[in-house]
């Protein structure tokens, strides 16, 4: 259901009565919307858990991917943007779920805070789905640090990063930085950014997206992963 986070940010969530599990998901750089509370509904669904995303922008009256002006305005938004709030958001959607227990998964902007994420103490497991490993000098601002220093941070918490080989935003030298720190890496041969999440996306790929979300699904659940 839609609903509001303490700070006022709009959220999405699905709660599973009996539910071990809660699971965060981080939108890409559109923000929330139909997309991710379809996805909200169908994971929980086919899981077993209850899953929640919210806004990574508060909720700012931001214009959405039709607008001439759209990524500009967004970009812009982001050299503002302070981890601390976003990933504070993060922390509550999944304690709006109730459960002890919680994962995340991100995709593209979403993913790179993923990767942040996984110095919070909050969650256990985290798969980031193209999420960027150095943040862009053009989204740089001073509340924003990079990935790689939570992900030395992290403690406990696993983290799965699913990239495509053809990818300019995980560029092979970066993703290489991330499996020295320990960061489990599926790479998809010839994928282009954001192929997984979006089917409307000329990029999308429905095998490699369906063999991912197999893959991240039994990582979050703690299940080994096959090949």
């Amino acid at each position: 259901m839609h609903t509001e986070l303490a700070s006022g940010t709009p959220a999405y969530v699905v709660e599973q009565s009996g539910a071990k599990r809660a699971v965060v998901v981080i939108p890409d750089i559109w923000g929330l919307r139909e997309l991710f509370s379809e996805m909200c509904e169908d994971l929980s669904a086919t899981t077993g858990w209850s899953v929640g995303a919210f806004d990574p922008f508060g909720g700012a009256d931001l214009p959405p991917a039709d607008h001439p002006e759209g990524f500009e305005r967004r970009v812009e938004a982001l050299k503002v943007l302070d981890d601390g709030s976003l990933l504070g958001g993060a922390v509550a959607t999944a304690g709006a779920m109730g459960c002890d227990t919680a994962g995340l998964i991100g995709f593209c902007m979403g993913g790179m805070y993923a990767l942040k994420a996984s110095a919070t103490g909050r969650f256990d497991r985290i798969g980031a789905f193209y999420g960027m490993i150095t943040v862009p000098d053009e989204w740089s601002g001073p509340g924003q640090r990079q990935p790689l220093e939570a992900l030395l941070r992290r403690g406990d918490a696993q983290v799965m990063a699913v990239v495509g080989t053809a990818d300019a935003w995980t560029p092979p030298d970066a993703v290489s930085r991330l499996e020295a720190v320990g960061v489990q890496v599926i790479r998809y041969e010839g994928a282009e950014h954001g192929f997984v999440h979006d089917p409307d996306r000329p990029t999308h790929r429905p095998d490699d997206a369906a063999d991912a979300w197999r893959r991240v699904i039994a990582f979050i659940g703690g299940a080994s992963v096959a090949d």
